[in-house]
């Protein structure tokens, strides 16, 4: 019996059956020439969620990410440091001074794992400042993740790696060329890194690295050429006045945009836990319409693995539905939410897709 397999027979009900149609629907998007943007929240690159997603990168199954700063560097600091962390499988029952002893030690715990300070974080910054030395000193800027892209495409930390680097979706992300959007990347590790080096004078101001709504560009552009094969310039412009935006009837005029490059993919919205990297890339198709007053598609599937309480007035938790009132979702738009842990949940659904 095959993963696949298992869960048609046994996922029927409740959370269980929301994640079978949610996989099936995954499945049938990209088997009908869709793409699938996969953002990624709390602390999936260090439990080791880069064993299933980098084979879906691989595979062709995922086309772009929206994670945090913190994902993308956990999952290069485990490809390089994967031997030295601790795991404290009783984690629950630490005392404040046996958390400040992990403190003195370089031991910076994320529930039961201990990212270790100085073979991790120390490790990769001594070449990246390098990097961003370089740029600066050229006058060049670059968005984040392009530093660590090269990082590994240059094999500058090749010898230390301790996991198999087919296992780091960062590697395979960055092997593909893969679209990446980092928001609020300063609210990370590395982000702090570039901000003290800044401040210490070592390097300029603005500096060698783009802001996060260079981001946000970049993510309309994308999203403008993948859903409807045009770049943002070439989309018809939006019909009406201040809601013009919920014309549900307005299409791209084909004839129009003979400049397209591109066949048109419908492209589906894969969120993995909450907070910035889902709000920031689901927002991009309100923001073209609305704003920029273009006309594009709705996102063509969305689903959210969370465990997030709706009531709370929760941005990261609100029901798809929510989402329709804010032009983010059409009301066609397969849409499931699976309520449950993603470091459970999403390896059975890429599984599903994959066909393991």
């Amino acid at each position: 019996m095959t993963l696949g397999d298992f869960i048609d027979r046994h996922y029927r009900h409740f959370n269980a059956a929301a994640l079978r149609e949610a996989a099936r629907a995954y499945r049938d998007l990209i088997d009908d020439g869709g793409q699938m943007l996969v953002t990624l929240a709390g602390a999936m690159s260090t439990a080791e969620l880069g064993l299933s997603l980098a084979e879906m990168i691989r595979a062709g199954k995922v086309h772009t990410i929206c994670a945090t700063g913190a994902n993308v560097e956990e999952d290069l600091f485990n490809l390089v440091a994967h031997d030295h962390y601790q795991r404290i499988p009783d984690w629950r029952a630490l005392t404040a001074t046996q958390e400040q002893d992990l403190e003195r030690r370089g031991l910076n715990r994320v529930t039961d794992t201990c990212i270790p300070e100085a073979e991790a974080f120390r490790a990769v910054e001594a070449p990246l400042r390098a990097l961003w030395r370089a740029a600066d000193g050229a006058g060049e800027r670059r968005l984040p993740h392009e530093y660590l892209y090269l990082l590994i495409r240059e094999r500058t930390l090749a010898d230390s790696y301790q996991i198999d680097p087919a296992d780091s979706w960062l590697v395979a992300a960055a092997e593909a060329d893969l679209p990446m959007f980092v928001p609020g990347w300063e609210d990370s590790t590395l982000g702090n890194f570039l901000v003290a080096k800044q401040l210490a004078g070592d390097l300029g101001r603005p500096g060698p690295v783009l802001a996060g709504t260079e981001y946000m560009a970049a993510l309309a552009e994308w999203y403008a050429r993948t859903s409807t094969g045009c770049g943002l310039e070439e989309l018809p412009e939006m019909d009406g006045a201040l809601d013009g935006h919920r014309d549900a009837e307005l299409r791209p005029d084909r004839d129009a945009a003979s400049d397209a490059d591109a066949d048109p993919s419908p492209v589906g919205f894969f969120q993995i836990g909450g907070g910035i990297a889902g709000d920031f890339p689901i927002s991009v198709v309100p923001m073209i319409r609305q704003d920029l007053r273009r006309w594009c598609p709705c996102w063509a599937y969305f689903c959210q693995i969370s465990d997030s309480t709706t009531s709370y007035g929760s941005y990261s938790g609100a029901v798809p539905n929510e989402k329709i009132t804010w032009g983010k979702l059409d009301v066609d738009t397969p849409k499931f939410v699976i309520e449950s842990d993603a470091t459970i949940v999403a390896p059975l659904v890429f599984g599903y897709v994959l066909g393991w």
